[in-house]
């Protein structure tokens, strides 16, 4: 049952308190029978992380989801990137829903006599339901079905937005900075740094609008997150291991995290 999607923390708002209060219910209710924690930021049920923490209101809820709620693209991004760093960072199971890594924003212009989700048809047609979230992914090319299905087959059950030719996997294998390298870059060092590997864990003093853990010992890897306006200067004698976005002049910037190590 420890393997169930943790929806409590996927569904917290885009906040330091918020949380830390998560991961520290998680942590202690397993605990008690020595089981790891599951964490995840999506799945074929909520709104996608770009879309949702770009939003005024970056919780989730089935009651609240409606149609045409404004939601600023680039924040989601830097959010986004921030928060699978975080979320990769914690001790025990990773799920990765499918075309997160592409930061794939949720499909809000699917016309409505395509929608399936009978969420939408119970609501009186207020909610838009959760096709948004399940769009085939965008593999190649320009246009759709961007390599999903061969070229003149039927259309995708779900129409791919006309857009998404920048985030399709071949588009983003070519661009170092990309959510897809992030996700890469993030998975690779999980597997091979015996701190991420590991179960400690500790929560670090920091600032109220920072997120600071350690993993590991002395040596281990150290998470940090900025979810102020402004950046924050990072710890002394310590390197950059991964970050979500460029760190100038050792400051983390507003809505990233880094993984650091100490420097040798």
């Amino acid at each position: 049952m420890h393997t169930a999607f943790n929806f409590d923390f996927m569904s917290r708002a885009w906040r330091a308190d918020e949380l830390r209060a998560s991961v520290t219910s998680m942590l202690d209710a397993h605990a008690p029978v020595g089981a790891p924690s599951t964490w995840v930021l999506s799945n074929h049920d909520v709104t996608r992380p770009v879309t949702r923490y770009g939003r005024a209101d970056s919780t989730f809820a089935f009651a609240t989801k409606r149609f045409g709620t404004p939601t600023d693209r680039a924040l989601g991004i830097r959010r986004a990137r921030a928060a699978a760093l975080l979320t990769a960072a914690l001790p025990g199971s990773l799920y990765l829903y499918q075309g997160d890594e592409l930061g794939l924003p949720e499909a809000e212009d699917i016309p409505l006599e395509l929608l399936h989700d009978p969420m939408h048809e119970r609501s009186g047609g207020v909610d838009p339901g959760r096709d948004g979230c399940r769009v085939p992914l965008p593999w190649a090319g320009d246009r759709p079905p961007y390599g999903f299905s061969a070229p003149g087959a039927a259309p995708t059950w779900l129409p791919q937005p006309a857009d998404w030719r920048a985030l399709t996997v071949s588009a983003q294998e070519l661009d170092p900075h990309s959510m897809l390298a992030l996700y890469r870059a993030a998975l690779r060092i999980r597997r091979t740094a015996p701190a991420l590997a590991g179960g400690g864990f500790r929560w670090l003093d920091a600032d109220p609008q920072l997120l600071a853990f350690a993993r590991g010992g002395a040596d281990g890897v150290v998470s940090i997150t900025n979810f102020g306006p402004e950046s924050v200067p990072l710890p002394p004698h310590h390197e950059v291991l991964l970050a979500s976005t460029d760190v100038v002049d050792g400051r983390l910037a507003s809505d990233a995290t880094a993984w650091l190590r100490p420097a040798p």
